[in-house]
């Protein structure tokens, strides 16, 4: 029975990695998956979006390894997509939303084992609230490569917000996480990958390079393909 499950998940990130990479092939141009997780550590009864098991978190990036892909940094991906770089078609980014406190607890030991970069987005005023991150986890995970992002104060809907709500939503959490981090915050996602030009706009104006959105068109329940906002 676990070799059934062991080959169904292995096929099944192959199956997903492989749909994404195909479609921007068809498009003439390969596009970095960015495979994103919310929680890992939850029983595989309760399956949420984005949100796997540590055993089946540990499988992926097993897989990942075995297999050869090219895990890249954030930062690796947005530098080489202002320099133009002709990605490899195994490149992929792994990313967390929101940071929640068994991003350390299960996922970043597997990550450290491994070797893989990481970028957790942070929603900052939840930092040391129950279940989520406090800000010596952070600061430890980065000594790693797992670096923070930003995610808004309080995983607002931005599209939602007065211009002055959004503002306080992005640059805020901005400021917050520098502010306990000691160096600059240079990339953020938006919640639920929801954005205007506006907003896109607030968030170049607070000094953000980049930002990720959900691509509406993707596939999969455990991870979704990401794609970075056009600003950068």
């Amino acid at each position: 029975m676990r070799i059934v499950k062991s080959i169904f998940l292995g096929l099944f990130l192959m199956l997903l990695i492989g749909c994404v990479g195909f479609t921007f092939w068809l498009r003439d141009r390969y596009v970095v998956p960015i495979l994103t997780y919310h929680h890992v550590g939850i029983p595989s009864c309760k399956w949420r979006l984005n949100t796997v098991s540590e055993k089946s978190f540990e499988y992926q990036m097993s897989f990942i390894k075995r297999h050869g892909f090219q895990v890249l940094s954030f930062g690796d991906l947005v530098d080489g997509l202002k320099k133009g770089i002709q990605f490899s078609r195994n490149a992929v980014v792994i990313q967390f939303d929101d940071g929640y406190e068994d991003n350390y607890t299960y996922a970043y030991p597997i990550l450290k084992k491994y070797h893989f970069p990481a970028i957790i987005f942070l929603v900052s005023d939840k930092i040391g609230s129950p279940g989520f991150l406090t800000w010596d986890e952070v600061k430890v995970m980065e000594r790693d490569n797992v670096v923070a992002g930003a995610h808004t104060r309080h995983h607002a809907n931005l599209p939602q917000l007065t211009l002055e709500q959004a503002k306080d939503e992005i640059a805020g959490s901005k400021k917050m996480i520098e502010e306990h981090l000691g160096h600059t915050i240079d990339y953020f996602c938006y919640p639920s990958g929801g954005f205007t030009e506006s907003v896109k706009g607030i968030a170049r104006d607070a000094g953000f390079k980049a930002a990720v959105t959900t691509n509406r068109v993707s596939l999969g329940l455990i991870l979704i393909y990401m794609n970075l906002s056009a600003f950068i």
